[in-house]
């Protein structure tokens, strides 16, 4: 199927172009065309290939545990609409007494053994507005050059100070304190672009040792690991000492709002504090009675991680075998193509065979570390799993697997490249 030619359109439609643009925002949208689309992308798009067909493999979604059409959650939205509408369309600031957004706050808290938890909009407004809210320019932030985006935007909007270290690097996180003393220490207990698993227990007993505040983001560990899915932070059994958990439930919870685990005192101090609190409105009724159905379904059916798990595990082995350097330890597998228009050729070559990933590249990672990332989930078939190893496997020479800078970083050669 053919791409797209978007430089081409953008040449047709120049004549509308308004009057009123100025030359600094022309100049931005004309260099994003110039130097992207027409010299990095030769005129396509990175992000949209062909168009999957209904026998196509998807490995795009963050529904790690495959409820999205779960019968139950589905019930409870709809019956929430019919009951309620959309609800009060207000700040939760205002929120007070018997709110059901309250009550599904005080149930997430029990259920992560916190005192209390924050529901916002989403992770990105959950993560921002807990660095605004907690960060101010005299305190660094130890920040994991790999987390999250809305990470390192809450420092910038705190006007803090970001003092990142190497990736997954203890030894470089712990010069960094010494050298710049107490602050905040923010991971991600599983990295979104390359699957790997935060070294948690070691992290979090540097934090305490020089009296930092340890932030960790679940976004991608929250339902899908841990007792009752209770996150990375609960299975290293580190909850009493992690001081912040947030997350995003529109991954495994496959929703739409963010999470922060608290004390009481701070979770009144965020909602009056923190921007995103402020001045973002509630979760709707049909969000919430969602979120309380998947948290039951979350709870009782434990089948579905250990599907994924064990999906997971298959294909990283398989993968691996085959001669692809991977970082992943969960349910996140990343290829680590590099440049631009080599992940352009990886793309092309998976999607020709029917597997659809999501392309990452800048600024989801540095510039010549593009990567296609395979999401795996909990109802992926043993027939579609061998067909992901399959064409994993065809396509090593036609994306020059054994040229990839990432495949050069490997230990050892692997004979099936040779």
């Amino acid at each position: 199927m053919a791409q797209v030619a978007y430089s081409q359109l953008w040449d047709e439609i120049e004549w509308v172009e308004p009057s009123w643009e100025p030359a600094f925002l022309k100049d931005r949208v004309e260099t994003y065309y110039r130097e992207r689309v027409e010299k990095s992308w030769r005129g396509g798009h990175i992000m949209r290939g062909r168009l999957p067909s209904a026998a196509s493999v998807l490995l795009q979604s963050n529904d790690y545990l495959s409820i999205a059409r779960h019968p139950t959650i589905l019930s409870a939205q709809v019956e929430a609409i019919e009951r309620a509408g959309n609800g009060l369309l207000m700040s939760a600031v205002f929120l007070q007494g018997d709110q059901p957004q309250l009550h599904l706050e005080a149930e997430f808290a029990r259920y992560l053994g916190s005192e209390a938890t924050v529901l916002c909009q989403s992770g990105w407004c959950a993560n921002t507005g807990l660095i605004q809210a907690i960060a101010n320019e005299y305190v660094p932030v130890y920040v994991d050059m790999l987390a999250h985006m809305s990470l390192h935007e809450g420092i910038l909007s705190a006007g803090a100070t970001a003092r990142p270290f190497r990736h997954n690097d203890v030894d470089h996180l712990e010069r960094q304190i010494r050298r710049h003393g107490p602050g905040i220490v923010v991971v991600d207990s599983v990295y979104s672009t390359t699957g790997a698993v935060a070294p948690l227990a070691e992290i979090v007993e540097i934090g305490l040792r020089y009296g930092c505040v340890l932030v960790v983001d679940e976004s991608h560990s929250l339902g899908t690991h841990g007792p009752d899915g209770t996150g990375l932070v609960a299975a290293c059994g580190l909850t009493e000492q992690v001081h912040f958990r947030t997350a995003s439930l529109a991954k495994a919870f496959a929703g739409r709002a963010g999470l922060i685990t608290c004390s009481e005192r701070f979770a009144d101090y965020f909602r009056c504090t923190a921007r995103p609190a402020i001045f973002s409105s509630t979760l709707l009724p049909q969000e919430v009675a969602g979120l309380q159905a998947t948290l039951r379904v979350i709870r009782d059916e434990d089948w579905r991680r250990r599907k994924l798990h064990d999906n997971a595990c298959y294909l990283r082995d398989e993968l691996t075998r085959l001669g692809y350097n991977l970082a992943s330890q969960s349910q996140i597998i990343s290829l680590e193509s590099g440049p631009e228009p080599q992940t352009i050729v990886l793309r092309d070559a998976l999607e020709s065979r029917g597997i659809f990933g999501s392309v990452f590249c800048a600024p989801a990672t540095t510039t010549n570390r593009s990567l296609m990332r395979l999401s795996v989930n909990a109802t992926l078939t043993g027939a579609q799993l061998q067909r992901i190893v399959d064409a994993c496997a065809a396509i090593r020479k036609e994306v020059d697997l054994a040229n990839w800078a990432s495949t050069r970083r490997k230990p050892r050669p692997c004979p099936l490249l040779s």
